[in-house]
């Protein structure tokens, strides 16, 4: 039998370093601590091995296609597919002190790593999905709050039940050209970049978890979570301990075989909580 496998974006540091560690104590198998930058990444590794604890570590840039591509190949060489899939890996600039460039330049990097690249990891990886593996895509509860603020006529397209993920994908390119031509009232959007990238996160959650039932994929979950305000370099340093903060994640990691909720859900402390119509 094969070894299982996890793999954990963005995770040198908070919330992704928290959700490593907490999976080097509970998945039962090899976890993987990915990060874009080779040396910050083995020192992350070279810290919880101080704890005792043992991921492995792979160099992965979501936002550069070729190197999500050089991880599948080394998951399908060595393991031949994947049990455990974290799309941690995200920015924001409106969260801390760092000052935020104009709108239409925040709106493209904030989108190109937190939807486009998320898409690109889920697009690539998911044929290697084996039975019973878990997806946590983690999003946030800022999706709700930027949903609050679209204008009446995106918000009913953003509510379709039967949207396609070309539909966000759409839906997010038309928020970076509103953004770039500073037309974002004009087109109904919320002026957040966070916000926006993570409605698009969500949304395909749920269409993720419907094409992999649809095409009888066994026992594969898919589900996105909000981990709350987490002390974190993207925060400024408040919230909460990142480990508290890791609680809901390890939940959708961890879920058992064969279970019937939540999929393709989007989790709030631990429970199903309906984002799009609060």
């Amino acid at each position: 039998m094969s070894t299982k496998v996890a793999v954990v974006t963005g995770a040198n540091k908070g919330l992704g370093f928290g959700i490593v560690r907490g999976l080097c104590k509970a998945f039962e198998g090899d976890v993987f601590l990915t990060a874009r930058d080779e040396g910050r990444g083995r020192a992350a590794v070279a810290e919880l091995e101080k704890e005792d604890l043992h991921p492995k570590f792979h160099l992965l840039d979501i936002s550069d296609h070729d190197s999500i591509v050089k991880l599948k190949d080394f998951l399908q060489s060595n393991y031949g597919g994947l049990d455990l899939l974290v799309n941690n890996a995200a920015i924001a600039y409106e969260f801390n002190s760092v000052p935020s460039p104009p709108i239409g330049q925040a709106a493209e990097e904030v989108c190109k790593i937190n939807y486009f690249g998320t898409l690109d990891v889920c697009q690539t990886l998911f044929p290697l999905l084996r039975p019973h593996a878990r997806v946590c895509n983690v999003s946030s509860i800022n999706c709700e709050f930027s949903l609050a603020e679209c204008g009446e006529e995106l918000k009913a397209r953003i509510r379709n039940p039967d949207l396609t993920i070309d539909d966000v994908t759409a839906l997010v390119n038309e928020f970076i050209e509103a953004a770039k031509n500073n037309q974002l009232k004009e087109k109904g959007f919320d002026t957040s970049p966070y916000g926006i990238s993570k409605i698009g996160v969500s949304l395909i959650t749920h269409i993720q978890q419907k094409q992999l039932d649809e095409s009888g994929a066994q026992d594969i979950v898919v589900n996105c979570c909000d981990v709350g305000l987490v002390s974190t370099d993207m925060t400024g340093g408040a919230g909460m301990p990142i480990d508290l903060g890791t609680m809901t994640p390890l939940y959708c990691c961890l879920l058992p075989p064969d279970v019937e909720s939540p999929r393709g859900k989007f989790i709030m402390n631990k429970r199903t909580y309906d984002w799009l119509n609060n």
